[in-house]
């Protein structure tokens, strides 16, 4: 992922939604959202290289997603994927707040990154650019991108006004089971937000102005390096609701899969 918007604890039939967009070569190989074949219980996309993913949630009420950090030119060196830090925690049982500490010891042998993890209890961010950090996340509403956690780069402060404004008009109900393709659509319409910020607004990651601007839109179009899919993540008391849409090397939507994992005990 290089784009997550998190509403965490702001409505109580909805204590966590999350948007996201994931921006990979177009080349690289993955398997769109399905059923993890070794663990039934997990559900999500999966990189077919590194065999991590960039978003999971398993019907344990488990979570994680993770995006790379932005530093330079230069090709990253380490041996592990960070997407492993995505599988490795949903397979698992560790709590958030356990996990997230025990990178403390590894997290430099991973590519830069930053990560969300939820125990369906506790909702935890890690990173270990520029150095090691992990805290609890507050409540409230947030944005997560190649940079530092809540930096207020333009596509993250809109991704998390798409998200806000969706929880702000969609009625609140007793379970997701009542949501339809259509009350999504808002939205996937932020996700697939394709304005460029002005120069003034856009961070400094060491890569150039060019590169920043074209890496500036909420939806990256580009037939090498682009937006491959959009994800909706919504949990309520019964479980969790996962749609992504997939998008071609044009930008053109392919394919939309929606899953509900109805929570059920370890």
């Amino acid at each position: 992922m290089c784009l997550i918007a998190i509403a965490w604890k702001t409505r109580p039939d909805l204590p966590l939604a999350l948007i996201a967009n994931r921006d990979e070569f177009h080349a690289r190989p993955s398997a769109p959202a399905a059923f993890d074949p070794q663990h039934a219980d997990v559900y999500g996309g999966r990189d077919l290289v590194q065999g991590g993913s960039w978003l999971l949630a398993s019907s344990r009420r488990r979570l994680a997603a993770v995006t790379n950090v932005r530093a330079g030119a230069a090709p990253e060196t380490t041996a592990l994927s960070r997407g492993w830090l995505v599988r490795d925690f949903v397979r698992g049982n560790a709590s958030a707040a356990t996990f997230a500490h025990r990178l403390s010891e590894i997290a430099q042998d991973y590519g830069r990154f930053n990560l969300l993890v939820w125990d369906g209890d506790a909702l935890w961010f890690a990173s270990n650019h520029p150095r090691f950090d992990a805290a609890p996340v507050a409540p409230g509403l947030h944005a997560m991108s190649n940079g530092a956690f809540d930096a207020p780069w333009p596509k993250s402060t809109a991704a998390t006004l798409t998200l806000a404004d969706w929880l702000d008009t969609t009625a609140p109900s007793t379970s997701l089971a009542s949501i339809d393709a259509v009350a999504l659509e808002p939205l996937f319409a932020g996700l697939r937000d394709t304005r460029t910020a002005p120069d003034t607004a856009l961070p400094d990651t060491g890569v150039g102005l060019a590169l920043e601007r074209r890496l500036s839109p909420a939806f990256i179009e580009d037939p090498r390096y682009g937006t491959r899919c959009s994800s909706v993540v919504l949990v309520d008391q019964d479980g969790v609701f996962l749609s992504e849409r997939r998008f071609d090397a044009a930008g053109e939507a392919i394919d939309t899969s929606h899953q509900r994992l109805k929570t059920r005990t370890p």
